[in-house]
């Protein structure tokens, strides 16, 4: 490998650990909800993606590419550990990428909603949270998704609308 060539695919790593470092956090804390898991997963993915970097084709999906990574660490890590561990909203905090800080009472509403959508997400079966992370964590189509999970487009469609649907009923049951 040439000189620049490694220049380059270093500023490459630095620029994705920049951009979507807080993505992959996120996905992972969210996934496996075990704090102590989360920087090994985390750190796995780019230590991968780096090893790879000779295969990887940039289609400017990288968010993607470094959740697919992701993706199956936590399923290789789940197999081994067999069950999850409950995400409290110190954890949640922590790992949360934040822009700003609001006023008061908007911190506390904003906590709150947080703890509601994390017990209500805990409550969807498995394809449902993985296939909605997936997509609002990691910004992936449908199409992705399904390449992902080895699972037909009709299925992972199906188990975003469902989870959804779960999950707007589990939160409108909170506020009534």
């Amino acid at each position: 490998m040439k000189p620049a060539s490694a220049a380059a695919d270093a500023e490459r790593l630095a620029r994705w650990v920049r951009e979507h470092g807080g993505a992959v956090r996120g996905f992972v804390f969210a996934a496996l909800r075990d704090p102590h898991a989360v920087d090994d997963v985390v750190q796995e993915t780019f230590y991968r993606a780096w090893s790879a970097r000779a295969r990887y084709r940039d289609d400017g999906r990288e968010r993607s590419y470094l959740l697919r990574i992701a993706d199956r660490l936590v399923c290789d890590r789940r197999r081994r550990r067999g069950r999850e561990m409950p995400l409290d909203d110190a954890d949640w905090s922590s790992i949360e990428p934040t822009t700003r800080e609001g006023e008061p009472l908007e911190q506390v509403t904003t906590a709150e909603a947080r703890c509601q959508l994390t017990e209500a997400m805990e409550q969807l079966s498995e394809p449902q949270r993985r296939t909605l992370l997936l997509r609002y964590f990691g910004d992936m189509e449908f199409h992705e998704i399904g390449e992902q999970l080895g699972a037909p487009l009709s299925t992972v469609l199906s188990h975003g609308r469902r989870g959804l649907l779960a999950l707007k009923r589990l939160l409108m049951e909170k506020l009534a």
